[in-house]
């Protein structure tokens, strides 16, 4: 027991180093570019030797993508961890409101998404992210509901559910889309629409 207090010392301050080294790697790549900035002049940045710096990033295209096993985590525990009673697109959709909502209003977020929409190194990683994440959530969603770990619903949700960072992005009000989103799957296509579908339909006839 007396070993927990400097053990608990020695996380939190691997995760602040951590930290200052993914803040220094996005400083230098907003005002520089991904391709102008090396591992050195990040690890000088974050006042880190480059040994550090490798010991918590593989390479520099992680420290983008610095939340990546964190947003996995999290992912699962949406699911796995949720109210008891609670449906899992509601569990869903609450983890979208505390997280991607409040992210789309982060100032930098539009200069970062510039940064990987015009870095091809950056665009294939985050692509593979994505699927990573999909396949994670698909596999706990599967697994809560006792389906089989390929169940085509449950890869089809997880991916409808991870287009949401798109979609928010540059939204007006990112709380309202994601509302928006969660509505159209619970209710559907039809329920939305059917009443402007059948005015058309009979402006027509």
């Amino acid at each position: 027991m007396s070993d927990s207090p400097a053990v608990g010392r020695r996380e939190r301050k691997k995760a602040a180093t951590r930290q200052a080294i993914a803040d220094a790697a996005l400083e230098l790549f907003l005002e520089h570019g991904f391709q102008a900035v090396s591992v050195r002049d990040i690890a000088e940045r974050a006042d880190v030797s480059t040994t550090t710096l490798f010991a918590h990033f593989p390479g520099k295209e992680a420290l983008v993508f610095d939340r990546e096993e964190k947003v996995d985590a999290e992912l699962a525990a949406a699911v796995r961890e949720r109210p008891k009673g609670q449906g899992v697109i509601e569990a869903l959709r609450a983890h979208a409101l505390s997280s991607w909502a409040t992210l789309a209003s982060d100032p930098r977020l539009e200069r970062f998404s510039e940064l990987v929409d015009r870095t091809p190194a950056l665009r294939e990683y985050a692509e593979r992210m994505w699927t990573r994440h999909a396949g994670t959530l698909a596999a706990v969603i599967a697994e809560d509901l006792g389906r089989e770990a390929d169940d085509l619903a449950c890869a089809a949700l997880a991916r409808f559910v991870l287009e949401l960072p798109a979609l928010v992005r540059g939204r007006h009000d990112p709380r309202a889309a994601v509302e928006t989103v969660f509505d159209l799957l619970v209710d559907g296509w039809r329920a939305q629409h059917d009443f402007g579908d059948a005015a058309t339909t009979g402006s027509e006839s």
